[in-house]
């Protein structure tokens, strides 16, 4: 029996870890890419804060600060209308990027440069701009007329 609840928590331990530092590497990653990079940076923070203090320490004034300029965001309604509508315009540029239309006669680089990258690029934008959606609407439920959280400062030694 202990052998059996040594071997569960190794199991969970490892997925953590697996799962946790997948994001946090696939975060940075689509910093620089299409997709949700802080979004799935902070996820792989909060899955690793499970089990290491300094990941405690790192998220608490992200989660502080992302939920300041949320709040910030969602203040008036020209700019949840300029939020949604940059979102909206992401997607339609994903939907172009995959359904990959010929190259215009005007498009001056080699037809290898036009929408490089494919349809998982156009993909990963439409998923990146639901995801926006979805933040933007759940923003509004969550913050909308109430006064925005107060940011906190990075603590001294972290």
């Amino acid at each position: 029996m202990a052998a059996k609840i040594r071997v569960h928590g190794w199991v969970r331990r490892t997925g953590i870890e697996v799962t946790g530092w997948t994001c946090v590497v696939v975060g940075c990653a689509a910093l620089v890419l299409p997709g949700p990079g802080l979004l799935m940076l902070v996820g792989g923070l909060a899955i690793l804060s499970q089990q290491y203090a300094w990941a405690r320490r790192r998220l608490a004034p992200m989660k502080a600060r992302a939920f300041h300029a949320a709040a910030i965001g969602v203040k008036t309604i020209p700019r949840i209308a300029a939020s949604c509508l940059c979102a909206f315009a992401v997607m339609g540029c994903g939907v172009v990027w995959t359904v990959q239309p010929g190259v215009p006669a005007w498009w001056p680089l080699e037809s290898r440069w036009w929408l490089f990258g494919g349809s998982a690029t156009g993909i990963s934008m439409v998923l990146s701009s639901l995801i926006a959606l979805v933040l933007i609407i759940y923003s509004v439920r969550r913050f909308r007329g109430k006064p925005p959280p107060a940011k906190t400062a990075i603590p001294e030694g972290g």
